[in-house]
């Protein structure tokens, strides 16, 4: 997801390992909070996003700055506990393979989907992490806390950025990611799904770039919200 991002800024690290297993949103933030430097520019993607937003609950000291992608802040809506479990259901009945087979399409934009070599990266990647961890994840998910008195309250530079095509967190969701936290920004990509990072790397990186280069609150700078495409 990250190979190109990582390449593209020298000292930037991964939070890895699944999280430890964990199977809530509050225990994988304890976890990146034990792997991450004392003070950090965080970035989180889709569920990744979720936990870097409770890592701003529990310790806003210790983010710099926020970058929140292919995300929501929503609630778990009518009928997601039944779509998740369908999912859980049919990796347990014929394996992870036929469970990401299903899963991974709807993620991606339309010039992704015809990408075998990228295709083939995050299916293999999806894969290997095993039934267990999707399992996991899916109940830290439909666990989720609610997000709608933190995100007043965050004061560092966050940008929202979100793939123009992803279906799975639409525009829609980063417009109200944005129209929550004073002064964030929303930065969309046109081609781009779900796995943006992957799908558009280098107009991914570019907004990363921007979110890094921009000048803290604490220089007196008003920042607006405001959206811009990227091609």
């Amino acid at each position: 997801m990250f190979g190109d991002t990582l390449a593209a800024f020298s000292g930037s690290r991964v939070i890895d390992g699944f999280y430890g297993g964990a199977d809530r949103i509050g225990a994988m933030a304890d976890h990146a909070l034990a792997h991450m430097p004392a003070r950090c520019a965080l970035l989180g993607h889709s569920m990744g996003a979720r936990v870097a937003l409770e890592v701003m609950r529990k310790a806003p000291e210790r983010v710099e700055r926020l970058a929140l992608v292919d995300t929501g802040v929503h609630p778990v809506k009518p009928g997601e506990q039944e779509g998740r479990y369908r999912l859980r259901d049919l990796g347990r009945a014929q394996g992870m393979a036929a469970l990401v087979a299903q899963w991974l399409p709807p993620m991606m934009g339309a010039d992704a989907l015809r990408d075998e070599g990228l295709m083939d990266r995050l299916y293999a990647m999806a894969v290997g992490a095993g039934l267990p961890i999707f399992e996991a994840q899916i109940e830290a998910l439909l666990h989720r806390p609610a997000l709608d008195t933190l995100l007043p309250t965050i004061a560092c530079p966050t940008v929202a950025i979100v793939g123009q095509e992803d279906r799975w967190s639409p525009v829609a969701q980063h417009q109200a990611i944005v129209a929550a936290i004073p002064g964030a920004r929303l930065r969309v990509v046109p081609g781009a799904g779900h796995m943006m990072p992957a799908e558009t790397p280098r107009a991914f990186n570019r907004h990363v770039r921007e979110w890094l280069d921009r000048p803290s609150p604490d220089n007196g700078v008003n920042f607006a919200n405001q959206v811009e495409g990227e091609v």
